[in-house]
């Protein structure tokens, strides 16, 4: 059997033990060669075969590229790491921390001592949290009426003072923000000129094209009992804030143009220096990375790494050799509709696996997910 063969049949009994409709991979094989596969359909409701070429909403694999998006403007010296990001933007010059509520419900507020640093942003230890990541920032956003979508941004107070803690958030959304004051192109401009479109990645894009629609894999929802139906689902068709962690659409193929960049193969939109400073750790710990969801339809709690793992500027780290191939040291990460991928740099691999389905960290589909890494490594 070759390799493309094996990952093809280790997606399609995946997706079958999992129930979903249908997903798609690509990787980077440790030899080098690169395979795609595709099983099942678009959706239950769009009897279409699944094809890599197959668009997927990504959510937060989209936060990889800003963070490589903002790599480029520290490589150019326009912008430091541990500059305060207020000074370009006026909504985090004086953030407020929430310290809880007081007995009529109402939110108790305090300005924070320091300020707030692209670093920060970056590696998700500002404070600024997802309402389903945060059990206080998700009441106060339910009950203040905050949108997430605010095109200034959403007005959410920080969950601990900058810098002293670690908590999945909107801290690359804000980094999309900066880039754009930073660079003075809108930001899905600069990401088209200076990211994507020098990796080649046509596919991938912030606002599908009418045509692109029939190729669009449907979302989906786990029913109570363990099926799947699919759900109306689609990110705001004008420019949102919430674009650079999590806004993108695009193919397995294209994702691994970008994963292919950070092995060092293809074009090269950053030095080398940087993309090690892109995939070193910043913070480390047992629950970094760790995601305690507060909004269960929309997420599952998920732990990528059990033990000791780090984050870095743009990925999640594991400290130890994973169970299913990659080496100790491999970056990875996902997104929300159970879009998982690896990148693996001292064995030259990479994968990724994209299908639609709420919420995320479906265990079955992460059983699926590790079958693919291991059909990648030829375990």
């Amino acid at each position: 059997m070759n390799a493309t063969e094996r990952v093809r049949e280790a997606l399609e009994s995946g997706i079958e033990r999992a129930g979903l409709p249908g997903a798609a991979v690509a990787a980077r094989l440790p030899s080098g060669e690169a395979v795609a596969a595709a099983a099942g359909v678009r959706g239950a409701d769009n009897p279409s075969p699944m094809t890599p070429d197959t668009l997927f909403w990504i959510a937060s694999c989209t936060k990889a590229l800003t963070a490589t998006a903002a790599m480029q403007l520290v490589e150019k010296g326009l912008v430091g790491l541990d500059d305060p990001v207020g000074d370009r933007l006026p909504r985090l010059a004086a953030p407020r921390r929430l310290t809880g509520f007081d007995a009529d419900g109402k939110a108790k507020l305090e300005p924070v001592r320091a300020p707030i640093t692209l670093r920060q942003l970056l590696t998700h230890t500002s404070g600024l949290a997802y309402a389903f990541t945060h059990a206080g920032v998700n009441r106060y956003q339910t009950e203040v009426g905050v949108g997430a979508n605010d095109p200034g941004g959403p007005d959410a107070p920080l969950a601990f003072e900058p810098g002293a803690g670690w908590v999945y958030g909107t801290g690359i959304d804000w980094a999309g923000q900066l880039i754009q004051a930073v660079s003075g192109e809108p930001f899905g401009d600069y990401m088209q000129a200076h990211v994507l479109g020098p990796l080649g990645m046509s596919d991938t894009t912030f606002f599908p094209l009418e045509v692109d629609k029939p190729r669009t894999a449907s979302m989906h929802a786990r029913t109570p009992e363990g099926g799947v139906a699919p759900i109306p689902f689609a990110m705001p068709p004008e420019p949102h804030f919430m674009m650079g962690g999590g806004g993108l659409y695009a193919t397995v193929g294209d994702y691994l143009k970008f994963m292919d960049s950070v092995l060092g193969r293809g074009p090269a939109i950053l030095a080398p220096e940087s993309i090690d400073a892109l995939c070193d750790v910043q913070v480390e710990g047992p629950e970094v990375g760790v995601l305690r969801s507060t909004q269960p339809n929309t997420s599952n709690d998920f732990d990528p790494v059990p033990g000791m793992k780090g984050w870095s500027l743009g990925f999640v780290v594991n400290r130890e050799p994973g169970p299913n191939g990659r080496s100790a040291g491999s970056q990875a990460w996902g997104g929300l509709g159970n879009c998982y991928y690896w990148i693996d740099r001292d064995a030259g691999a990479a994968g990724v696996f994209c299908a639609q389905l709420l919420p995320f960290a479906d265990p079955r589909a992460l059983e699926a997910f590790a079958a693919f890494e291991r059909a990648v490594y030829g375990l």
